[in-house]
């Protein structure tokens, strides 16, 4: 403290401290002669006889009077508080909202499979009833020699039939059926059953109507070479 400060305290009043009364040194002796408890005349240095509990400290602590206090490892802040800031409001509204949107989109992703799931079994049980239904209905003949193609599934398919089925064919009396990778021949009437059945297993329909140059290929003078690979 400067004089200019001491005075100023003084002049309001406060007293400086009294001087604590100087004691006699210690002799330059040996080392730690004339202190209490040192030496070989001086008592014994207490080594925590008497006191309860037989520490040698009265904290029982070891000598580790730092652990505790606020500041220092494992003292002051209680134990299980968090440091840092709390969570704002808006913090929580996001993870509120992430939180939404995820669920939202696990729900349409099951919701998605069970519809596929749904689909194909539908699927798999409209083609056992088409090839129940089906069964010894096919007009194909096995040695018929012309080839009449179509096109199926985003590519052009072919199936074999003689000439009185491929006129009967191109006017519509006949048509053809996909079913377990074969492609049957059968007449307009079980076709159209096939349809209600199974829609996606028609494989030729042809209207009789229609202009020549929606089905090129109903033409007997357009024939695909057999060696072209489609």
């Amino acid at each position: 403290m400067s004089n200019s400060l001491r005075d100023q305290l003084l002049g309001l009043g406060f007293t400086a401290p009294a001087k604590p009364e100087r004691s006699d040194k210690p002799s330059a002796g040996k080392p730690g002669a004339g202190r209490p408890g040192t030496g070989k005349s001086g008592p014994a240095r207490d080594s925590g006889k008497g006191r309860p509990g037989g520490h040698p400290h009265p904290r029982g602590g070891g000598g580790k009077g730092e652990q505790g206090r606020p500041g220092h490892p494992g003292g002051g802040r209680p134990q299980g508080q968090k440091s840092g800031k709390p969570a704002s409001r808006e913090d929580i509204d996001l993870a509120k909202a992430y939180a939404i949107r995820a669920q939202r989109e696990k729900d349409e992703r099951i919701a998605a499979e069970k519809a596929k799931q749904e689909e194909a079994r539908i699927k798999r049980e409209a083609r056992a009833k088409l090839a129940e239904f089906i069964k010894d209905k096919g007009l194909n003949v096995a040695d018929a020699e012309i080839a009449r193609h179509f096109p199926y599934g985003g590519k052009i398919k072919r199936i074999y039939v003689t000439a009185e089925q491929l006129k009967a064919l191109n006017a519509g009396e006949l048509g053809v059926v996909q079913l377990e990778g074969r492609y049957l021949l059968v007449t307009a009437e079980v076709l159209a059953q096939a349809e209600a059945i199974f829609a996606q297993a028609v494989a030729l329909k042809v209207d009789p109507n229609a202009p020549a140059e929606e089905d090129p290929y109903s033409d007997p003078a357009f024939q695909v070479p057999d060696d072209l690979v489609w």
